[in-house]
C-alpha cells in the first residue's frame, strides 16, 4: 500500500476520554502545577518537529465536555466521536482535518512521552516504503512511550475491514494481525526497557508519575526518556510502585469480549 510521502502532512491524533474505570478522571488528575496527564502530554507532543497538526480525539459523552474545554483553553484542535468504536473515531477525526497523508497514533494516558522518540518514528516512516511503523511490536521502550505511524490509506482500509470488537476498540490491532497485508517496521530501543511502566491507568501509576514530575519538571519542562532513566537509576525504589501491573491490560480484557460487529450503520456514528 504505497503512498507518496514527499512533503506529507503529518497529523498526530491523541485519543483521550474521561470514562476510565480503573482510574476515574485520569486525564485531569493533577500531577504537577495543577496540570493533568493530557495537558502535560500536549506540552511534550507539541515539541515534536515532524508533526504539522495535533488533534485530541475524544467522545460525544457529556463526561468528556471537560476535555473539550481543556483543549479550547490550550488552543488545541479537538474532535468528538464514537465512545466505543475508537477506530471509527480516529478515521473520522482524520477526515475532519484533511485527511492528512500520515497519521501518528498516541494515547492521552502517556504523560511521559518523549517528542524525540515520536520524531524518530515519523522519520523512519517517511524514509521507508512501509505501511506501518511502531515501537511496540515487540515492545522494547517503556510502556507509555508507544508510538504508531501509518498512512491515511491504511487507516481507511482498516476502518472498512476490521470487524472484531477488539479491532475497533484498539485502532491498530488489525494491522498487526494481518502481517501478510501490511508491510511493517518495528523501531527498537538500544536496550530492552519493556519492563518499565510509565503509563497512567491505575492509582499506582499516578503515584509513580507524580514522583517523576515532582523531581524533573522544574528543571526541564520537557525532560526526555534518558533523564527519567537517570533519575530512576538513583531512585530504583520508585519503580516498585507500579511494576506489578501487566502491560496492555486493556487489550487483553477486550480480547475476552471479542465478537463480530455489524458496522453497516456507521454513517450515523
Amino acid at each position: 500500500m504505497k503512498s507518496n510521502k514527499k512533503n506529507a502532512r503529518v497529523l498526530a491524533i491523541i485519543q483521550a476520554r474521561m470514562g476510565s474505570t480503573r482510574l476515574p478522571d485520569k486525564m485531569l488528575l493533577p500531577i504537577v502545577d495543577n496540570k493533568g496527564a493530557l495537558e502535560l502530554m500536549l506540552e511534550r507532543v507539541r515539541r515534536a518537529r515532524q508533526l504539522q497538526k495535533i488533534v485530541v480525539a475524544t467522545t460525544i459523552s457529556p463526561s468528556d465536555n471537560r476535555l473539550v474545554d481543556l483543549c479550547k483553553r490550550l488552543g488545541c484542535e479537538c474532535f468528538r466521536g464514537n465512545e466505543v468504536d475508537v477506530l471509527d473515531r480516529y478515521y473520522r477525526a482524520a477526515l475532519a482535518f484533511g485527511p492528512p497523508e500520515v497519521i501518528v497514533r498516541l494515547t492521552g494516558d502517556c504523560p511521559l512521552h518523549d517528542p524525540v522518540i515520536i520524531d524518530k518514528l515519523v522519520s523512519r516512516f517517511l524514509d521507508s516504503e512501509v505501511d506501518y511503523v511502531s515501537n511496540g511490536d515487540p515492545p522494547t521502550f517503556p510502556d507509555g512511550l508507544d508510538t504508531e505511524v501509518f498512512s491515511f490509506s491504511v487507516l481507511e482500509k482498516v476502518w472498512k475491514e476490521a470487524r472484531l470488537k477488539s479491532e475497533r476498540e484498539h485502532v491498530t490491532s488489525y494491522i498487526r494481525k494481518h502481517a501478510d497485508t501490511f508491510k511493517a517496521i518495528n523501531v527498537e530501543c538500544e536496550k530492552d526497557l519493556s519492563d518499565r511502566r510509565w503509563t497512567l491507568d491505575e492509582k499506582e501509576d499516578y503515584e509513580f508519575i507524580k514522583h517523576i514530575y515532582k523531581n524533573l519538571y522544574k528543571k526541564n519542562l520537557v525532560f526526555g526518556m534518558e533523564e527519567v532513566l537517570e533519575f530512576l537509576a538513583r531512585h530504583p525504589e520508585l519503580e516498585a510502585i507500579n511494576k506489578h501491573i501487566s502491560r496492555n491490560e486493556g487489550y487483553q480484557e477486550s480480547l475476552k469480549e471479542d465478537r463480530i460487529l455489524d458496522l453497516d450503520d456507521r454513517k450515523g456514528s
